[in-house]
């Protein structure tokens, strides 16, 4: 029995599987280790049933997670999960690796991620490219959805939100500007509360403003991330992965062909393709 994980700094999944079939899954808090301490993901993680359930006949657990980019986060994240699967050999990747899997298996080619967090890189079949793209939710993360959310707020408490978006935000969330700072600058997880209006987003996808905002944030990725990528290996295949570019794939696809590329694969949920890399 394997179990694979694949962790956004917002969502953890996990599928586990047996004799190359699904036979459990769920979801619970991401559980990147820049951000989530040894006490706190035990205690996520005896919340979780199935996990409980099936903890001593899991063997072999492959997890991709934000943050975990250096040795020793990687094996820090290893030995707290090893406190409660005890029986199982885990290997920790960060969610790059795995986005480069889930797209290419074995063969090369450029990846973007865009989906909490964002990031790109070549993989050259076994592994990607070292790059300077990976500065966090404060310093980087163009495009994904704690960008986007940023951007949401900025332009709702400036008053540039038209007039019907502004009325629905407030509505839905019911937030003032005391509250939004507190929650960006004193409390913990902003970039979770960041990440969290991508659902806006999606309800509205299809105001010409939240277009715009799209097409801008995705015009900021492509400059700083897949350009540069691009310009070193050229003629390689293009992917994407994670939930921005899944959900918004013609923006992303529209704002490509602008800068004269085009996207071979999107992948909005790159835990299938992993599982079925290492079930078989």
């Amino acid at each position: 029995m394997i179990a694979v994980v694949y962790s956004g700094t917002k969502t953890a999944l996990w599928k586990i599987a047996k004799d190359g079939k699904t036979i459990a899954e769920c979801s619970m808090p991401g559980i990147n280790p820049c951000f989530v301490d040894q006490k706190t993901l035990l205690q996520q993680l005896n919340k979780k049933n199935i996990l409980i359930n099936h903890a001593e006949q899991i063997k072999k657990i492959h997890v991709f997670a934000a943050g975990a980019t250096s040795a020793e986060r990687r094996e820090e994240l290893a030995q707290s999960l090893s406190l409660f699967f005890k029986f199982s050999k885990i290997t920790v990747q960060d969610d790059l690796h795995g986005a480069a899997i889930a797209a290419c298996y074995n063969k090369s080619g450029i990846v973007g991620i865009l989906g909490s967090g964002a990031n790109c890189a070549y993989f050259n079949g076994n592994n990607a490219e070292r790059n300077n793209f990976g500065l966090g939710y404060i310093l980087g993360d163009e495009g994904s959805a704690n960008y986007l959310g940023k951007l949401i707020l900025k332009h709702f408490l400036q008053e540039k939100l038209p007039s019907n978006l502004i009325k629905k935000f407030a509505t839905k969330y019911d937030l003032d500007r005391s509250e939004i700072l507190e929650r960006v600058y004193k409390k913990t997880m902003a970039q979770q509360f960041l990440s969290s209006f991508l659902e806006f987003y999606i309800e509205n996808k299809d105001h010409e403003y939240i277009q715009q905002l799209v097409d801008n944030a995705f015009q900021r990725y492509v400059d700083i991330y897949m350009l540069p990528t691009i310009k070193l290996h050229p003629e390689k295949e293009v992917h994407f992965v994670g939930i921005v570019a899944g959900n918004f794939q013609e923006r992303l696809r529209l704002v490509a062909q602008r800068n004269g590329f085009e996207i071979n694969t999107i992948t909005k949920e790159p835990i299938y393709n992993l599982l079925n890399y290492y079930s078989n």
